[in-house]
């Protein structure tokens, strides 16, 4: 079933994340609490595991999620302190929250609308979407050039060594989701394909090497 389940939002504590959860679940969203167990979301790209809490909700539930978030969101801005740090923010520097929305909270994300708007700058659904619409594209690009990755692969793949089994894989099979909760491979075509020959390699070498190993042990 947790399959069916994209990461809706990431905390660094579980009051946090009980709290959104708490907030979906009343208005008829499921939800499921993980924390932050590696996941096929893993790459080999300089990403470290940090300890957090993800909120997984069904992606067919991201968008009235959203809603819920932007509704929740419009009560506290009627009462923030005109000090808040995006007051300061440059008009450029607001349309940056707004096309990168998923690296910033629903509060900012809102707020810089508001703050825009008040400074006479155009905002509608339509541009909201077009910017949502322009950061999915530049989110599913396949992550850079693996190369090194699949050196080290055949390398070890060659050499018998689990090593291979495990970057082939993930190569082969890592997906990222994005902010719209859909699950895309995270690797380009190509360094897909090379990590199914290593993976493969490497489960064909990996048990022969144990096996010959064992034999010169009894032979010896």
């Amino acid at each position: 079933m947790e399959d069916n389940y994209s990461i809706f939002r990431k905390f660094q504590s579980l009051e946090q994340a009980s709290e959104l959860k708490a907030l979906l679940n009343e208005n008829g969203i499921e939800t499921i609490l993980d924390d932050n167990a590696p996941s096929v979301d893993v790459t080999f790209t300089g990403n470290t595991l940090q300890n957090e809490i993800e909120v997984r909700i069904k992606q067919t539930d991201f968008q009235k999620a959203e809603s819920i978030l932007e509704k929740e969101v419009e009560n506290l801005i009627e009462t923030i302190d005109k000090d808040y740090y995006l007051f300061k923010f440059t008009d450029e520097e607001l349309y940056d929250i707004l096309l990168k929305s998923d690296e910033w909270n629903a509060f900012d994300y809102t707020l810089a609308q508001k703050i825009l708007i008040q400074r006479g700058k155009p905002i509608d659904k339509e541009l909201l979407n077009s910017l949502k619409n322009e950061r999915l594209k530049q989110l599913a690009e396949p992550e850079g050039n693996q190369k090194p990755w699949i050196i080290a692969g055949y390398f070890f793949a060659v050499l018998g060594g689990f090593l291979g089994l495990i970057i082939g894989y993930f190569l082969w099979t890592s997906k990222k989701t994005l902010p719209d909760g859909q699950k895309i491979h995270t690797y380009a075509e190509n360094d897909r394909r090379h990590g199914k020959y290593i993976f493969y390699i490497s489960l064909v070498i990996a048990p022969t090497t144990i096996l010959f190993r064992v034999v010169s042990q009894i032979l010896n």
